[in-house]
């Protein structure tokens, strides 16, 4: 084996240990939420900590959903996530789409101006948005936790970028067989670009799913509270039942895990993808 295989041969070896080192210190947090919520109130507050628990205690999920009404928190959070990310699926593909292939006065200062707003921080629309909320009285209804949020200005830039790389011979040739922008947007542009579209709706239902604050804000009765709000029951002035906590955000979080394995490869190809030669 000469020098150059030898270095080939390390550098591949140094390459996958960083990535497998990066995979465990990754996934060492979820690990710790799992066994932390098999413990007992004494083990999880041990010093020093523990990492696998005695007995698992499975009674803590059944106790933890029994401490809050999870199933109207799940039903909230699904209407929420649902409604919320289909919205922002269509408000994104149709901007997207005329972005990228209509031509119309200002469109380049339009975006622009969108992009703009990416540099301001969430927290500062609250308030506004909140306001807004307020003189609709939409307060404690689920239009003031969806309605807000029917768009956004990165996954319309990120869907442009890839509706510009399609090839204009396909535009010009649907053209010539009398298909019009909308007929070229469903049959052509969507399924050419179903691994983007795909990432966009997984990453806004986790952000939905996840959402904390806007819902705590604008609602203001149990029965329109998110799951996220659930893991809040678990803390008292007495203190806080961590292996409880740990539980319900075991519940909170096996949803999004389930679906981002069965959806995996449409995410990484959304994010790997760079263009489409033609």
């Amino acid at each position: 084996m000469n020098k150059r295989k030898i270095v080939n041969v390390v550098a591949e070896v140094l390459k996958y240990a960083i990535l497998i080192a990066g995979a465990i210190f990754t996934l060492l947090p979820f690990l710790w939420m799992i066994l932390s919520s098999l413990k007992t109130s004494a083990e999880i507050t041990a010093i020093p900590p523990s990492l696998f628990p005695k007995v698992p205690q499975f009674s803590n999920f059944a106790e933890a959903w029994k401490s809050a009404p999870f199933p109207r928190y799940i039903f909230n959070t699904l209407v929420v996530t649902i409604i919320s990310t289909a919205g922002v699926l269509v408000t994104t593909v149709l901007a997207a789409y005329a972005f990228a292939r209509l031509n119309f006065p200002g469109k380049k200062i339009m975006l622009s101006l969108m992009l703009a707003t990416l540099m301001i921080p969430g927290e500062m629309l609250i308030i506004t948005n909140f306001i807004t909320i307020t003189k609709l009285k939409w307060i404690n209804t689920y239009q003031a936790m969806i309605v807000p949020y029917l768009a956004s200005v990165f996954y319309i830039y990120l869907l442009t970028q890839f509706f510009s790389q399609v090839p204009d011979a396909l535009y010009l040739a649907a053209k010539v067989d009398k298909c019009n922008d909308f007929k070229y947007l469903i049959k052509i542009m969507i399924p050419i670009n179903k691994s983007p579209i795909t990432t966009v709706c997984i990453l806004n239902a986790i952000g939905c799913w996840n959402s904390f604050m806007w819902p705590l804000l604008v609602t203001n009765s149990k029965e329109m509270r998110v799951l996220s709000y659930g893991l809040m029951q678990f803390q008292t002035e007495n203190g806080s039942s961590y292996e409880l906590i740990m539980a319900a955000s075991c519940i909170l979080v096996l949803p999004i895990v389930v679906v981002y394995l069965i959806l995996r490869k449409y995410v990484i190809e959304g994010v790997t993808q760079s263009g489409i030669k033609g």
